[in-house]
């Protein structure tokens, strides 16, 4: 029996909480079949005692029943990700940085309509305003929104290299489907392509030398999240949600995964908070308070509120975010200033 053959029946097992399997994951560090026996060693960066047991359960059960087998197995060594610093910790979670980028910014939502596009895109703004070194990368293949939010319709070169060499708008460095594509035309792939398309913005793109990488996440807990904290050393993520119970449900969902491939939420941003009139009533359309109460909940800093606001919208569209107003002179604006500020208190870059 090979290798490969043992291998395939593992992946019948996910990874708990996942719909990818262990052998993608990255926790298969050896199968072997001697004498009748079955060998396979597992190796999981986790501090949940669960999943390990989840594995090794869904492993015999995998396995138990192979032709020729007379035993099985299954041993699990548990890393502690938090008990190794620099390269080592990463290397027993399958991620590695990318060359030049100090800081990798994930910006995620458990659903799609939040706004999270529009924070993504002004949080890298804000950033670069503060005097650091951005780029973005928009992950979202299947509605790219990076193109429209800043205007730009060039399309990436490549350098001798054969590495895409990112757009560059306002200070920002670039990379999304929306360059490679006309405007109507629509994604159509599979998971295993949406992986390659992933991983190939994250590797083979001209980055150079960023402070911090901000990362624009599809809605969502499937294949291209778990592709991108597989692949690269994910410093922390912001969770954008609405008020309404509706997406708070699904930001939960969002906390949850990252807790799972333990990646640090740095904080939740409550989008759609208000919508403020000419004559200063504030309406909440979506509810109060609920992303003020939800970060409480999940002992996470509540970053902002960011209300509904006609001028952000229309910059949105026009690919002229609205954080690039001085902050005096527009509240949305120095919102993201002061996010951008917590972001680099929590993550420094010397």
């Amino acid at each position: 029996m090979s290798p490969e053959f043992i291998k395939e029946a593992l992946r019948n097992v996910r990874y708990p909480g996942f719909s990818r399997d262990i052998v993608s994951f990255g926790l298969v560090k050896e199968v072997r079949h001697e004498n009748g026996s079955l060998y396979v060693q597992l190796e999981v960066a986790t501090k949940d005692p669960k999943i390990p047991e989840q594995i090794f359960k869904d492993c015999h059960a995998a396995l138990d029943h192979l032709p020729d087998v007379g035993s099985v197995k299954v041993e699990i060594t548990v890393k502690d990700p938090q008990g190794a610093q620099g390269a080592s910790s990463e290397a027993l979670q399958g991620k590695s940085s990318i060359p030049g980028v100090k800081r990798i910014i994930a910006v995620a939502s458990g659903k799609g309509g939040v706004g999270k596009s529009t924070v993504a895109a002004n949080l890298a703004v804000a950033l670069a305003k503060s005097g650091a070194k951005v780029g973005l990368c928009d992950c979202d293949l299947y509605g790219p929104s990076v193109a429209q939010l800043f205007g730009s319709h060039e399309r990436p070169m490549a350098n001798e290299r054969d590495e895409i060499i990112p757009i560059e708008a306002y200070g920002l460095k670039l990379m999304s489907m929306g360059f490679l594509l006309e405007d109507r035309s629509p994604v159509i792939v599979r998971g295993p392509m949406a992986t390659r398309y992933t991983q190939q913005f994250l590797r083979q793109v001209e980055w150079g030398e960023l402070d911090y990488l901000v990362l624009d996440l599809p809605p969502g807990t499937g294949d291209i999240q778990l592709t991108i904290v597989q692949t690269v050393a994910v410093d922390g993520a912001v969770i954008v949600t609405t008020p309404q119970e509706m997406a708070l449900i699904d930001a939960r969902k969002a906390v949850s995964m990252f807790a799972k491939v333990n990646v640090p939420i740095l904080g939740l941003i409550e989008n759609m908070a208000w919508f403020e009139c000419d004559h200063g009533q504030r309406y909440y359309l979506f509810g109060e308070g609920g992303g003020v109460r939800e970060a409480a909940i999940l002992n996470v800093p509540l970053l902002a509120q960011i209300p509904i606001d006609p001028q952000t919208r229309e910059r949105g569209d026009a690919g002229t975010p609205v954080a690039l107003i001085p902050a005096a002179e527009h509240p949305v604006s120095a919102a993201f200033q002061e996010v951008a500020a917590a972001m680099r208190a929590k993550l420094p870059v010397g």
